[in-house]
């Protein structure tokens, strides 16, 4: 960051000294106020619930304007890399900062694909858990157990540790991921081929069987694969931040990532596809197209408790580019499993069509964001609703290790330590 000519000039309505605030200014996006020094100042705190105008770090990984609808890996257009590249080189690109030419992309494949088994043991870990058990409880446990299997990188002073342990959250997050499923279905572990790509090695884990291989379907793993890119960063959200919070205290990266996991889960966050999902089955079990007026009623009725799911976004006031991308990729899953026809994708374009022409929508910038369509491309596939997080918690693995990896590799970087306005009870004596 750089430190702007601008300064800001904090006055006092009962005439206390005023005290004046640096700026500093970022390669793009708005400038910020630096009040690391406004407590030893003043003896007052800022109040900021959610965060919603507090920049928490210096990071140069994604970028997004919410007002253009603009979403960037290190600079780079989302758009450009779902349709150029694949997730193995955004994942190099958000951990290195730069896409890989073609030996380091060859090299950097080679690497994660002979890190994808997990130690054998993990099976009996597994085996603790009830079969009818959630998916991300089973993932919060096996990530967060591999600190367990895998602490001779764990120094997160020593950068090649750091390095070594990205790799293998990476390579082992589908395994993870695939092994939670086929443990629910009570059905055995497929272990991972190497000779096969990313995303086409998570279909075969997650689908094939001992009695009959899995042939992977270019057009679903292409689809897969460009989930994973949609999803493997989006700036400081929730999870993200924990990430960081957790990782502050120095930590092990799998207990951060693990803290992320856990964060994920939370329906206003990585379960919102799954919700969105669930909102279009029930209109259709309730009348499909021809019930969106009542129900586009129902949801402008503050008193109804009906939610448009899939609408509106914390960041984006604007088309959320990844919503774009998903529909397109919808279309062609669709297509290419013979589901053109399916009466969840024509009713989820005639809820966006209908939504967004109405101006109670568009007053307030309500725009499909990427869970709108995300749900109904995985639910083609065959992938269980319950199980849509974890794919989204695979995906956004790299972004989270990036994330941490560039908080330790900063000298700004301090264990976190929010404050609080206190409105308890002051100072008392027991009687």
């Amino acid at each position: 960051m750089q430190l702007s000519d601008k300064k800001v000039t904090l006055s006092f309505s009962d005439g206390s000294e005023p005290v004046e605030l640096p700026v500093y200014s970022g390669s793009i996006g708005p400038d910020v106020i630096d009040i690391r020094k406004l407590y030893g100042s003043t003896g007052m705190f800022t109040y900021d619930p959610g965060f919603l105008a507090t920049a928490s770090c210096e990071s140069s990984i994604t970028y997004i304007d919410g007002d253009k609808g603009e979403l960037l890996y290190r600079g780079y257009p989302i758009e450009q890399l779902a349709q150029k590249c694949n997730f193995l080189q955004v994942c190099y690109l958000l951990l290195n900062g730069d896409l890989p030419d073609a030996k380091q992309k060859e090299e950097f494949e080679s690497l994660i694909t002979r890190h994808t088994m997990v130690n054998e043991q993990m099976q009996t870990f597994l085996s603790g858990f009830r079969p009818d058990a959630h998916p991300m409880a089973v993932l919060t446990g096996l990530v967060g157990a591999l600190s367990a299997f895998y602490h001779d990188s764990t120094d997160i002073n020593n950068p090649e540790h750091r390095h070594i342990s990205a790799v293998r959250l990476i390579a082992k997050m589908p395994t993870l991921v695939a092994m939670a499923y086929k443990y629910s279905l009570g059905q055995p572990t497929i272990y991972p081929l190497n000779s096969l790509s990313y995303t086409g090695n998570f279909l075969r884990m997650m689908f094939a069987t001992p009695t009959e291989e899995y042939e992977v379907n270019n057009v679903v793993e292409r689809a897969l694969d460009r989930i994973f890119i949609l999803h493997a960063d989006h700036e400081q959200n929730a999870s993200t931040s924990t990430v960081r919070l957790c990782g502050s205290s120095g930590t092990n990266p799998f207990a951060a990532i693990a803290a992320g996991v856990g964060c994920l889960w939370g329906p206003a966050h990585g379960g919102a596809n799954e919700a969105a999902l669930q909102m279009l089955e029930n209109l259709q079990a309730n009348g499909g197209i021809e019930n969106i007026g009542k129900f586009i009623a129902q949801v402008k009725d503050k008193t109804s408790g009906v939610r448009l799911m899939g609408f509106g976004h914390r960041v984006y006031k604007n088309y959320d580019p990844r919503a774009k991308l998903m529909q397109e990729t919808c279309k062609e899953v669709l297509e290419a499993l013979g589901l053109e026809d399916d009466p969840l994708f024509k009713l989820a374009m005639e809820l966006e069509r209908i939504a967004l022409e109405d101006e109670y929508f568009v007053e307030r910038r309500l725009y499909p964001n990427v869970d709108f369509y995300s749900g109904i491309v995985q639910r083609a596939i065959g992938i269980p609703t319950t199980l849509f997080t974890a794919i989204f918690a695979l995906a956004r693995t790299v972004g989270w290790i990036a994330q941490w990896d560039e908080m330790l590799s900063d000298s700004n970087h301090k264990i976190g330590r929010p404050r609080q306005l206190y409105t308890g009870s002051p100072a008392r004596n027991v009687p």
